[in-house]
């Protein structure tokens, strides 16, 4: 498995960490604005070199391999940035070991935890999502009691955001998730958020895309996409993850592509 996986090359690997994020080979060609054939042939040629029939159980295999790296999520994640013009992640200021933004070409992810992010990881790819977005054809309508409980977890996102977009990096922090303060400090998150949020203007639109449940103990998280449109940049996918603590829903983590 070792040599399969040393293999692989660059792009295969992003490939197959979208995989493991939940993306399939269509959402995955948008990401990273390239064709599906061109996906699919990444996804093929992770398979043969991993000897599999699966792009899951290949993305699975890297995410063991990586996961099992010290300081993997720290470096290559969490908190360190990609440099647009070489591709080299360099550090970013004012973050601790498993928390931070992690600035890329096309956006910035804000994790509450290593913990979290590999059990999400993992259970993407080996339980059920229940994805509470558009119906489709025939599909019953959602109960009562979920329609509720998405209407509390979309508020609650929004007002999360609109903490940073008033610039409230305190605010943000003191009512964020024990894991998202647990693994970052507030002149860390403000630092990083001056870097990545601030350069985007305000927000000209919000729109909710899907509100998925992610399936892991002790109750699982709640998974916010809105597609955003803000002064400087059009057409942003912001993805917060929510976790009931207390009997609120908490945001643990952020992702803007």
């Amino acid at each position: 498995m070792g040599d399969g996986l040393d293999a692989l090359t660059d792009k295969e690997k992003q490939t197959l960490r979208l995989i493991v994020r939940g993306y399939d080979a269509k959402s995955a060609a948008r990401h990273l604005d390239i064709s599906v054939h061109t996906v699919n042939e990444r996804l093929r040629g992770a398979r043969r070199k991993l000897e599999v029939s699966s792009s899951r159980e290949a993305a699975r295999m890297l995410m063991a391999e990586e996961s099992a790296t010290p300081d993997f999520l720290a470096r290559k994640n969490l908190g360190e940035a990609e440099s647009a013009a070489t591709g080299e992640l360099v550090p970013l200021p004012g973050t601790r070991h498993g928390g931070g933004w992690g600035v890329g070409r096309t956006g910035a992810l804000l994790i509450g935890g290593i913990a979290m992010s590999l059990l999400a990881a993992a259970l993407l790819l080996s339980a059920p999502l229940m994805t509470n977005g558009p119906m489709a054809d025939g599909a019953s309508p959602p109960s009562a009691e979920d329609a509720a409980r998405d209407s509390a977890v979309e508020a609650a996102a929004r007002n999360w955001l609109a903490l940073g977009d008033a610039g409230n990096w305190q605010g943000a922090f003191d009512s964020a998730g024990k894991s998202f303060r647990d693994a970052n400090t507030v002149a860390g998150w403000a630092e990083a958020s001056q870097q990545v949020r601030v350069p985007l203007g305000a927000v000209v639109s919000r729109d909710l895309q899907t509100i998925r449940y992610l399936n892991a103990p002790p109750h699982g998280f709640q998974e916010v996409r809105f597609r955003t449109t803000f002064a400087n940049k059009a057409d942003v996918i912001e993805t917060v993850t929510l976790q009931k603590e207390g009997g609120a829903w908490k945001v643990v983590g952020i992702l803007i592509d």
